[in-house]
């Protein structure tokens, strides 16, 4: 079994360097003095140059892989050998090879004026990234900018001359579908209809358009620059005491806005306070009126009832009166019906005593009867008249006579019910 060799003294560990060699000559239990210092310093390839990549996407829109049956090949079954379709470009090559050549030559530009270091891609895990000094960084731009623009010159030529290369396009493929038939015919298989059109459909459906070469076509490069991991734990330190200030700041900002809600909810308590003692001020107002109303209403009542009380002392003698009145009155007009019934005329006492029955009448009618003012007229009308030793027609008179008795009785029951007090108010 292997000793493990005792650690290096602590007190030699005085800076970080040494601090990693008492690490691996822990580790490796061997002597702190065999540990080799190697030199590795990024600091040249970061202030010295810059690291490049190229980025040249929607070139593989110009090829594609046709299909052996599209071909009017027939791969045998079983067979141990492989075959690979063919790659076909979608443009003919007078248009599609200048698209493609600026790609190729912006990557040969940066081959041409960058290095690479195995351990720089170990690194990034992407070899796409090449270092290029500065002092060639002008070199790589001033091409690369002009395979950008045999870039644009290749494409507006494309495009201006879209509808003639797919006219070119689909006339090849028309051909090569016409004999693609006539080989599966010879080897005895059947051409399904519409074969060509299929085959014209299945490319154009592929075949790039004027957006696809307008848009999609890029090529640009990218610059990168060296993290470092010092760099990276200072940043996530900063990250750290943002994430801290940022947590201080939404908590300051929560505290900020509980008390702004219970302020909110303190003013709002003291305004339902105050309208519920308004409403309360209200209601006591509204239950005092009542009241007072109320107490108002009490003593109006009683004071009817005392008017009415003094009414009823002051009006029983001219009720008494009118009662008597209209007893005599009553018994006059009978008398006189009486009289005009037994001497078919009315005689001097009786007319005298018409008179005087008009006149009790009208002391009687206080209460402004029209109807009993006419009647009265008429009987004085009637009594006044000359000759009274002449038969008179005694036929309306007792009719005057007759309503008089029956006004009588109608009055002497009105008197008699005490709704007609009771309908008196101050």
């Amino acid at each position: 079994m292997l000793q493990t060799a005792s650690p290096p003294n602590a007190d030699l560990a005085t800076s970080p360097v040494e601090a990693r060699v008492a690490h691996a000559a822990d580790r490796a239990r061997i002597d702190a003095t065999e540990i080799e210092r190697l030199p590795f310093d990024l600091s040249v390839l970061d202030s010295e140059g810059v690291f490049v990549n190229v980025d040249a996407r929607g070139f593989g829109l110009l090829d594609r892989r046709l299909d052996w049956q599209a071909l009017g090949i027939t791969l045998p079954r079983g067979s141990g050998v492989s075959f690979r379709p063919p790659r076909c470009g979608l443009l003919p090559d007078r248009y599609r090879l200048p698209l493609l050549r600026p790609a190729a030559q912006a990557h040969a530009a940066l081959h041409r004026y960058s290095y690479h270091f195995t351990l720089t891609e170990t690194v990034f895990e992407t070899p796409a990234y090449r270092w290029i000094p500065w002092r060639a960084f002008d070199a790589f731009e001033r091409e690369f900018k002009a395979a950008q623009v045999a870039l644009d010159d290749a494409r507006t030529t494309a495009l201006d001359d879209y509808d003639v290369l797919r006219e070119e396009v689909v006339a090849t493929f028309l051909q090569l579908a016409t004999d693609s038939a006539r080989r599966l015919e010879a080897t005895g298989h059947i051409i399904p209809e519409g074969f060509s059109d299929a085959v014209v459909r299945g490319v154009l459906g592929v075949m790039p358009g004027p957006t696809d070469l307008r848009e999609k076509l890029r090529l640009r490069f990218c610059v990168g620059v060296i993290l470092l991991g010092s760099e990276m734990i200072a940043e996530q330190r900063k990250a750290v005491v943002e994430r801290r200030n940022l947590e201080e700041a939404e908590a300051d900002l929560r505290f900020e806005q509980q008390r702004q809600a219970a302020r909110v909810r303190v003013v709002q308590a003291e305004l339902w306070a105050e309208e519920e003692r308004i409403q309360r001020r209200f209601q006591a107002e509204e239950d005092e009126r009542r009241r007072e109303a109320e107490v108002k209403e009490r003593l109006r009542q009683l004071k009817i009832e005392a008017a009415k009380e003094r009414l009823h002392d002051a009006l029983s003698p001219l009720d008494e009166g009118a009662r008597q009145l209209r007893a005599a009155v009553y018994e006059a007009a009978a008398a006189i019906r009486e009289s005009l019934q037994k001497h078919q005329y009315l005689p001097g006492a009786s007319a005298k005593r018409a008179r005087e029955l008009a006149r009790w009448y009208r002391l009687m009618n206080w209460q402004s009867d029209r109807q009993l003012e006419a009647l009265v007229a008429e009987l004085e009308s009637m009594a006044s008249r000359p000759g009274a030793k002449r038969k008179p027609e005694v036929g309306p008179l007792d009719q005057v006579l007759g309503d008089i008795i029956e006004i009588c009785y109608a009055d002497a029951r009105a008197l008699a019910e005490p709704t007609r007090m009771g309908a008196l108010e101050l």
